[in-house]
């Protein structure tokens, strides 16, 4: 989902874990007003987020009130294209 859900993020986390699941997420919040990176750095974070994407089992999106943003839109298609289990927060 959209970094800018970041106390979302930590609380599905949370919620997860507690569950047994083991949880890889962002851990750096651009949308979220904490960060302030460049193109490169934004670059190589979208890389390393997909990596963990094809590391996983299953993707889980955080899409607080629907919301799916373009880069969201890509990792859920790339990980569509991989053959992950892909569930929603909200329907």
């Amino acid at each position: 989902g959209s970094t800018r859900f970041k106390e979302k993020f930590f609380e599905v986390a949370r919620d997860l874990t507690l569950k047994g699941c083991i949880v890889t997420m962002p851990m750096v919040f651009v949308h979220s007003g904490d960060e302030d990176i460049n193109e490169v750095q934004k670059e190589y974070l979208d890389e390393v987020h997909k990596a963990k994407i094809a590391d996983c089992d299953v993707v889980y999106v955080i899409n607080v009130d629907g919301y799916i943003g373009k880069s969201t839109r890509s990792e859920i298609n790339w990980a569509a294209e991989l053959g992950k289990k892909i569930e929603y927060l909200e329907k």
